[in-house]
């Protein structure tokens, strides 16, 4: 196998003359070896090139995990072109605000299975293109204003856009280059000790990074067996982890209290599974007892972003306790700074800065932007708060811009969502600010377990004994689902507008 690898897709090659016949991916009932993973990517390829795709083009794909999606982002990559990851659940206009910016020189609309990449294909006019090996698809031409991007043939070539909104709900478009992405595949072989005889339920999105180098990347480097699943559903999950010997199994923290409270206190029986591990979201400890109770394992944690991928985990034989997400990866540096750009106190908590293999080469046709969360010498600002303990173990407090400031006091949200996840009837929770006779105050959204119910009172009573009077919440609506991205992060932009408007929709006030 190659030491270093320059495209995404060598190592899944390297297996394929290896061990062709070995297991690959499968999805929804299909099945490919190595070999016919190979195959696929011939065939991929082979479209791509019919539609004049060439080194430095940027091909937009949209859709949702599966056989197909999987072939063209791996072909993208051998045809030197760039692949634009959109999840088929985003909204139309930002997909459509996203394909203006990044000018593709195609669009590939991943339309079997996938009701919403349908949906967006027929907006685009897009023509149906049925494919035996690849699934159905759709293709729209694009009309590229400039000219291609760069390509010097290495594994610093950009290898995928993904586009993130974070905090500001402006779509931003994070360079990733082959080696950020073998990057991590690599660390999820050497730390996550996966081996050719894991099965790994994917879940996370592949149009996301951690799905992308963890998941997927992480699966085909180790020549595992990777299971992909377009959409999570708690009764699935439990049943493929009972009946289909995955072994690995990895979600946001929401993933892991839907499938405790679908087990309703019964044991959940997953023969094979030796590793489950959170990320995506800060993880609570009421959420990682639950989780650890119900598998018999260590739930083990992890950090990253879009912009850096995974930058800290928790070791196999470290197992935390608590809810840190452990130490920097091998070759990740880390620093916290205050807000004028100094140096942190040890203990103190700050702005967490990182350096590595995994940082992105930048946000693609907005130099200003990057320029305002780099520094010399490599270092970008993930905007989040954090301490780091005596041993090196790092501690997510949360986002810079989330906090409050309430009455005067720092509130941060985290602190508060952990308090209400507490709580028996509560499944989930997220924080944002709302304002108040002119000041910030503490505004919560709950998600209640099947068959519960709530009274204001009796929250209040609970929370009184677990955090200070002030981060209490001074509103508090139930949902019946928190808003979530594809990978499981609760979206507080449109809970930011209920929370302005004093509730809306679904948002019922708790009393």
């Amino acid at each position: 196998m190659d030491a270093a690898p320059r495209r995404l897709s060598e190592p899944a090659r390297g297996w394929a003359a290896r061990c062709p016949d070995a297991p690959a991916v499968s999805a929804e009932g299909r099945h490919w070896t190595y070999r016919r993973l190979a195959e696929a990517i011939d065939a991929a390829a082979a479209e791509l090139q019919a539609r004049g795709v060439g080194p430095g083009d940027r091909v937009m794909l949209i859709g949702e995990n599966g056989l197909g999606l999987a072939a063209f982002i791996l072909a993208c990559g051998e045809r030197d072109a760039c692949a634009v990851l959109e999840n088929a659940r985003r909204a139309p206009l930002e997909v459509d605000a996203i394909r203006r910016h990044c000018d593709p020189r195609c669009v590939i609309h991943l339309t079997e299975g996938s009701p919403d990449a349908a949906a967006h294909a027929q907006r685009h006019g897009a023509q149906a293109v049925p494919h035996a090996l690849l699934g159905d698809f759709a293709w729209a031409a694009g009309a590229p204003a400039g000219e291609p991007d760069p390509v010097r043939g290495d594994a610093d070539d950009t290898a995928v856009l993904i586009y993130t909104t974070g905090t500001t709900g402006t779509p931003k478009g994070v360079m990733l280059s082959h080696a950020n992405l073998l990057y991590l595949s690599a660390q999820m072989v050497a730390l996550r000790r996966v081996t050719p005889a894991d099965r790994v339920y994917g879940v996370l999105p592949i149009t996301h990074v951690m799905g992308l180098a963890g998941a997927f990347g992480g699966t085909l480097r180790a020549g595992a067996h990777l299971r992909l699943v377009p959409r999570f559903s708690a009764a699935a999950c439990a049943t493929a982890l009972r009946e289909d010997g995955i072994t690995m199994l990895q979600g946001a923290p929401a993933m892991f209290a839907k499938l405790v409270d679908h087990a309703g206190g019964a044991p959940l029986p997953a023969p094979a599974l030796r590793f489950i591990a959170a990320g995506g979201a800060p993880i609570d400890a009421t959420v990682k007892a639950d989780t650890e109770a119900l598998f018999g394992l260590p739930l083990h944690n992890g950090y990253g972003l879009t912009e850096g991928s995974g930058l800290c985990w928790t070791r196999l034989d470290e197992p935390r306790a608590d809810c840190s997400v452990g130490r920097a990866l091998p070759g990740v540096e880390l620093a916290l700074s205050d807000a004028d750009g100094r140096p942190v106190a040890d203990g103190g908590v700050g702005e967490l800065w990182a350096r590595g293999p995994n940082v992105m080469q930048g946000y693609y046709r907005d130099p200003s932007l990057t320029a305002r969360v780099t520094r010399p010498g490599g270092w970008f600002n993930t905007e989040d708060l954090a301490r780091i303990d005596a041993d090196g173990h790092v501690h997510i407090v949360g986002r810079t811009k989330d906090l409050i400031i309430a009455g005067g006091f720092n509130v941060y949200p985290l602190e508060v969502e952990n308090a209400l996840n507490a709580h028996p009837a509560i499944v989930h929770s997220a924080v944002v600010a709302g304002q108040a006779d002119g000041s910030e105050t503490v505004v919560a959204f709950v998600e209640l377990a099947a068959g519960e119910q709530l009274r204001l009172a009796a929250l209040k009573a609970f929370l009184a004994a677990r955090i200070a009077p002030y981060k209490h919440p001074r509103a508090v609506y139930v949902l019946p689902q928190l808003p979530t991205s594809p990978n499981g992060k609760v979206l507080k932009q449109p809970l930011r507008r209920v929370a302005a408007e004093g509730g809306s929709g679904d948002a019922r006030p708790l009393d």
